[in-house]
Parts: structure tokens; sequence; C-alpha cells
């Protein structure tokens, strides 16, 4: 799995606290789902790819027709004041917020902060580890969410992001569910606005354009994350599948499983070291992660956070 997607956390890295809910008494706090959540009728659609331009190795073919019942999806990723709704409802506190750290990458790192890093992973060293960093401090200690209210929250474990889907009363996606969402209706292409990534020179998502990882010419208008309803949605509505930041999916991660797996609402297998991703980020670039095809995978373990990865909500129908 190329590591630009986001770097594991390391298996040995101590917890300060194993509770999800640091306010018990908060938990009956709940919501109601939002409104943005569109309806999707379900069906037979056409899902993987074997094109050339997809990684076998991650199990994106072969193809296969998949059938799904009716379900709902967010229009858009959960933004960061969502997120702090729950937050403030409940007193939760994110794993990256118990370990003491998460994954930043290097050019957002204050000059201040980045004088205290002493190691980075090493080989993805453009990933540093910045203690006191989280989802409303994405870039550490210093920083803040100022003006970005309407971003995708970032820095949340597949743990977090179904507490957070817990207390509202929804779910995760499956990864055929985001697949076929994702797609808007198109068979078989590469993006969710067909095959051409910028049709008439124009940029349809957030992505990297310049030289990965020290140079982002930032031609799409933007350097890290973007606002959840940048750019036109696709044929169903949904806003940045491709690009912008990596949606965990509820589905354990396999390369194979979907060879043998039943064709009708799969959800991957009942168990596995790390969970499915979706949609690349504002980090990918056709020379190293050519992952915000809509048919391209990736995955990390529950417990990892990076400022790439946020999540969408579903629900049943």
């Amino acid at each position: 799995m190329s590591a630009c997607c986001g770097p594991k956390r390391p298996s040995e890295s101590p917890r300060q606290s194993q509770g999800r809910w640091r306010n018990k008494k908060k938990r009956a706090t709940r919501a109601r789902l939002p409104g943005n959540l569109i309806e999707i009728g379900g069906g037979p659609f056409i899902m993987g790819t074997d094109d050339e331009a997809g990684f076998p190795e991650d199990g994106e073919g072969p193809t296969r027709e998949v059938t799904l019942s009716p379900f709902r999806i967010g229009a858009h990723a959960v933004t960061n004041a969502e997120f702090s709704r729950f937050v403030r409802a409940t007193g939760y506190k994110t794993e990256a917020e118990q370990f003491g750290w998460t994954f930043v990458f290097h050019l957002f790192v204050p000059q201040s902060t980045a004088a205290r890093i002493d190691r980075v992973v090493e080989i993805t060293p453009w990933w540093w580890p910045v203690e006191g960093a989280y989802w409303a401090k994405p870039e550490g200690p210093t920083s803040d969410l100022k003006g970005r209210g309407t971003h995708p929250a970032v820095h949340l474990s597949w743990n977090d992001t179904s507490a957070y889907c817990d207390w509202i009363g929804g779910r995760l996606p499956t990864e055929a569910e985001w697949e076929f969402a994702a797609r808007g209706g198109l068979e078989t292409r590469t993006y969710p606005w067909g095959d051409d990534l910028t049709p008439d020179g124009t940029h349809r998502c957030n992505i990297w354009q310049g030289t990965f990882p020290d140079l982002n010419e930032e031609s799409d208008g933007f350097v890290g994350t973007a606002p959840v309803d940048s750019f036109s949605p696709n044929g169903y509505g949904l806003y940045n599948v491709s690009g912008n930041v990596w949606e965990w999916c509820a589905d354990w991660f396999s390369t194979d499983y979907h060879r043998t797996s039943d064709s009708r609402n799969p959800r991957g297998p009942s168990r596995g070291e790390a969970k499915a991703m979706r949609g690349g980020s504002y980090l990918c670039h056709d020379s190293y992660c050519n992952r915000y095809r809509v048919a391209a995978r990736s995955a990390n373990t529950p417990d990892s956070s990076t400022g790439n990865l946020g999540f969408r909500l579903a629900a049943d129908l």
C-alpha cells in the first residue's frame, strides 16, 4: 500500500485512555441524522477496475457485478463543525488525543513545532509524528480550526468515526456502497465525472499538483484540505469523492475477499488487521499515489490517524 496514503500507528504506542467516551453520562445525549444524507436507490453496478492505471495488488480488480439494497450516504465528508458538536455533547476524546500525537504532513508543521521533531517515518519522511496534534489542532498545539469549520474533520481513527456514527444513529458506508455512490451513476468510468482528470482544463478535485512531496503548485486552489462542498458534485449529489481526504469505510481490508464473496450487499471479511479507506486525498499525485480514482482503495489500522483521513456518514434507508 502506497505510504502517502497514510502511515499506520506503531503497535507499541501507549494509549493514555482506553475509554471511547470520557463522560459516560453524556452518552445518552444523541443527535439526529443530518438532512444532507442522499438516498441511493441501490441496484446492480460494475465494481472495481481492470484498467492498466489501477493497482492489482490493492485488489481493485477484477471487475464484477455487485447488487446493493437502497441506502443513504452523506453529500459530503463530516466537517469540523459537525464533529465539534459531537465532542461537546459527549466529551469524547479521540485516539490521537489519547495517544498524545498523530501524523502531520511535514510542510504543514509550524517551525516552532518542527524544531522539536526528532524522528520521522523512515519510508515516508514527509509524515511527522507531532505531539499535541489532533482534530481540533490539526498541525500541532499552536494551530486551530479558525476558518475551517466547513473543512473535513481529520486526524480521526476508524474507532473515532465509529463512535461518531453510533452517537448520531448512522454508520460508515461499506466499500461497495461508497463506490456505488461515488460513481454517481456512471459505469466503469475513472472519476466521478468521467475519464478525463481535468475536462476542458478545469480541476474537478483537490489533489497534489507539482513535485511530491516538496512542491505543491496549488493550481486547483488548495494546498491542504478544501471545504467539503468544493468543486461540482457527482451525478448523485456527492462532493469530493475524489481527493480532499481519504474516507474510512466499514469493511476490513482484503485484496481477494471479493473474488469469492456474495455479490449482493458485500460487507468485507469478518476480521482483519486494517480497515478500508476510499477516495484519495489532497496528497495524491499521479506520479506516486494515483488513488483518487473511484475504484482505488487503501487501508490503515483502526487506531491510526493522519491529517488527510476523515469519513462520510451513511445509514440504512
